[in-house]
């Protein structure tokens, strides 16, 4: 249960390099006066500096710990514990890290109880297990506090029993449904915090105080009713990412020492091992294909629509699916350091990480609830003090307002809809790192990209060949290919791959030589043969005006041209390019259609630059950019006011995309750094993906901004019903948690597919 840890063991680089974004969310406790407040518990909190060196870890899972109610109460509870150091709130697996001194793990089980909740101590090895379904609660009691509560209305109405009669049906509605809450309103009271059920509790006591049975009776039903309601639909947005878990099968089937195979619990199956999937499988660890040759969907991964051919050496993935033909691989993660246990943890830990609206309404909620509560005591005081009101209808007025004033469905749209918004990305290969990134996309306005294998495929091939000497119509591709398949330089690569496709026979090289920078040289059939660049023709005397002419054609094209030369001149010539993916064109396009500007930086000469550019529609282009080089331009953009996200996949480009707004990580899958250290990671190297996240920025800034205004615009509305005496208290509820649904539901929106 217990093992130690250094005291900043939870600290990562990303942290320190994202400072400025509040990554970290450490915070002194303080009691908090929101219903649901994720701002008083944020994922991480330091509670106190460390002071030993022998730091223990426990963990614990707490089944009633699904809400930031919760999260606040435990905080400030454990707080007051000597030795305790530091919590680590996990609410999608309900799961409660501890890190302490001599605090022994008796107090902290004890501490929670006294809150109502139960904690059940984890090893380290089951903290990580996705959380079990909780247990159920019976269904009759809300059933029977409904029907009493209908029956005190009924009752009330028709006039037919006395005043007793009404009294004792209501009371069954309220015990039968309400004693839960009334136990966590008075722990929420002695802990000084005035949640949702502290505030229901004083409501319904005062409705009952004043005589109004009926109204205690459905507001509590009500009240519970709409809880129910409420944790199903927060449900849907945690198990979007609870369901991420589910993608990896429980067993594999793995090759032992004597050469059977069997299967094993994927837990058990170690780095190296030989495992085989059969076709309609799911691929249950990371590996490299062996043998066999097969179409995987990768979908669950990096959200690519169409599968992806697989044959021995490509990279395969857990939680894929595997199609066509059998495949063999050997593990290269363990179960849980696959890419999907990355993406999995990586959003649960962007949950903690709070977005600038949520910041905005935790700050105003702290302020707005006490404040109306003071409100609701001064109507309920000083209208009958001061202006001889009737006791009777101000107190229920007041009660009106207290109901209304909770803040639940302002705090609570937040992240339902920040959770439902990194779960969509993720589901289409975007990981997104945080909600200040899923808020900040709408905001871009210039996008900076580098060229090699973002924009292009960063795969050289031929795209042209001439032969300029006649009699070597037939000799020059085989020649030319029989000396680059010497050298590894990706141009000389790319020359014999295209002979290789065209099966082409090679020739033997003798005396073969490499010219630094310049080329190759070799003995073809007794005769010496040069395949070089533009500078080797020079420096052989065999250049020509006319030659020039069409090298320069060529090479303002964006093309890397070679040549074929003998004693007497050049035979043929051959042109290289990286070629441009077709998905990048349509990225571009998109970005320009949502106003976005962009800029390629990149290493390679201002004309292939420009070239690869104008070919894909890009606004502007830099070349022979050295990383310095690269982040001083994204510092000139910030100059001018610009709001700038990077696009990159290479170390070069990691100062530039430290220093963005956003920085993109292309084809992320499979890359040990990439999912830990981008802002944002696109799974595969589709650009679309990022106007898709700009969208779903938008959207998302759109659906919270909708959710504030529908929150405050009802309670402002109730407000003013409310001194008119129309209000009753089971309307405010009613409303009150109708527009928590509301917000709910349209947060949930985001997760459509």
């Amino acid at each position: 249960m217990n093992q130690p840890v250094s005291p900043d063991h939870r600290h990562t680089a990303h942290d320190h390099d994202h400072s400025a974004h509040d990554h970290s969310a450490h915070a002194h406790p303080r009691h908090s006066h929101s219903c649901c407040s994720a701002a008083e518990a944020p994922t991480r909190v330091q509670l106190r500096a460390s002071s030993s060196s022998h730091v223990q870890l426990s963990r614990f899972r707490i089944e009633a710990m699904d809400c930031p109610t919760e999260q606040t109460l435990i905080q400030n509870s454990l707080g007051k514990l000597d030795g305790i150091e530091q919590l680590e709130f996990n609410l999608i697996n309900r799961v409660l890290d501890v890190s302490h001194t001599h605090a022994d793990t008796q107090r902290i089980e004890q501490a929670i109880a006294a809150l109502g909740l139960h904690a059940e101590p984890l090893d380290a090895a089951s903290s990580a297990a996705p959380a079990p379904a909780p247990a159920k609660k019976p269904w009759w009691p809300l059933a029977v506090s409904g029907v009493a509560a209908l029956t005190a209305e009924g009752i009330h109405f028709a006039g037919f029993a006395p005043d007793w009669v009404v009294a004792l049906v209501a009371l069954l509605a309220i015990l039968s449904g309400g004693l839960g809450t009334y136990k966590k309103g008075w722990i929420a009271i002695k802990q000084r915090n005035l949640n949702i059920n502290a505030l229901m509790s004083i409501a319904v006591t005062g409705a009952v105080l004043i005589g109004q049975w009926p109204e205690a009776a459905m507001v509590m039903f009500l009240f519970n009713l709409a809880e129910l309601i409420e944790a199903r639909s927060l449900d849907r947005a945690r198990n979007a990412i609870g369901g991420l878990m589910q993608l990896t099968p429980d067993l594999a089937t793995v090759q032992q020492a004597d050469g059977q195979w069997h299967e094993l619990d994927v837990k058990q199956v170690a780095l190296g091992a030989l495992v085989r999937v059969r076709p309609g499988e799911r691929i249950g660890l990371d590996g490299e294909v062996v043998s066999g040759q097969s179409s995987v969907d990768q979908a669950p991964i990096t959200g690519e629509s169409l599968p992806v051919e697989k044959g021995p050496g490509d990279k395969v993935f857990a939680g894929t699916i595997n199609q066509a033909g059998a495949l063999e691989y050997r593990v290269t993660a363990a179960a849980g350091q696959s890419t999907l246990a990355r993406i999995i943890h990586a959003v649960e830990q962007a949950q903690g990480a709070r977005a600038p609206t949520q910041r905005f309404v935790d700050q105003f909620s702290r302020i707005y609830t006490p404040a109306v509560f003071a409100f609701a005591l001064a109507v309920a005081v000083l209208p009958p003090l001061l202006a001889g009101g009737v006791w009777f209808d101000w107190i229920y007025r007041a009660l009106v307002l207290l109901v209304v004033a909770c803040p639940c469905a302002l705090v609570i749209s937040t992240p339902v809809t920040i959770v439902s918004g990194l779960a969509a990305a993720a589901r289409k290969g975007i990981l997104i790192k945080g909600g200040v990134y899923l808020e900040g996309g709408r905001k871009l306005d210039f996008l900076a990209l580098d060229k090699t294998g973002t924009i292009t495929h960063g795969k050289p091939v031929q795209t042209d060949h001439a032969v300029l000497e006649p009699l070597f119509e037939r000799r020059a591709q085989a020649i030319a290919a029989s000396l680059a398949g010497r050298s590894d330089h990706p141009v000389s690569l790319a020359i014999a791959r295209a002979a290789g496709e065209q099966g082409i026979a090679l020739h033997e090289v003798a005396n073969f030589q490499a010219l630094s920078g310049r080329g190759v040289s070799g003995e073809v059939d007794g005769v010496r043969y040069h395949l070089g660049n533009h500078r080797l023709v020079e420096e052989l005397g065999l250049c020509s005006p006319q030659l020039e002419a069409r090298l320069d054609a060529l090479e303002r094209q964006g093309k890397t041209v070679v040549l074929l030369l003998d004693g007497s001149g050049p035979l043929a010539l051959f042109a290289v390019a990286d070629t441009v993916k077709e998905s990048s064109r349509e990225a571009i396009a998109q970005l320009h259609e949502l106003g976005i500007k962009t800029v390629m930086l990149t290493g390679d000469n201002p004309h292939t630059a420009q070239a690869i550019a104008a070919q894909v529609g890009i606004d502007e282009a830099r070349g022979n950019l050295l990383p310095a080089d690269k982040l001083a331009a994204i510092e000139e953009l910030y100059a001018k006011g610009r709001r700038v996200g990077m696009v990159g996949d290479g170390i070069n480009d990691a100062p530039a995309l430290a220093r963005a707004e956003i920085g993109f990580a292309m084809a992320a899958a499979g890359t040990d750094t990439a999912i830990e250290t981008a802002d944002v990671a696109l799974m595969d190297d589709d650009l679309r993906k990022i106007p898709a996240f700009v969208r779903l920025s938008r959207q998302c800034a759109t659906i919270l901004t909708q959710n504030i205004v529908l929150a405050l615009g009802v309670k402002a509305i109730f407000l003013a019903i409310t001194f008119t005496g129309m209000a009753t208290l089971w309307m405010a509820v009613f409303a009150d948690m109708g527009v928590s649904l509301l917000v709910v539901f349209n947060g949930l929106r985001l997760l459509r597919k």
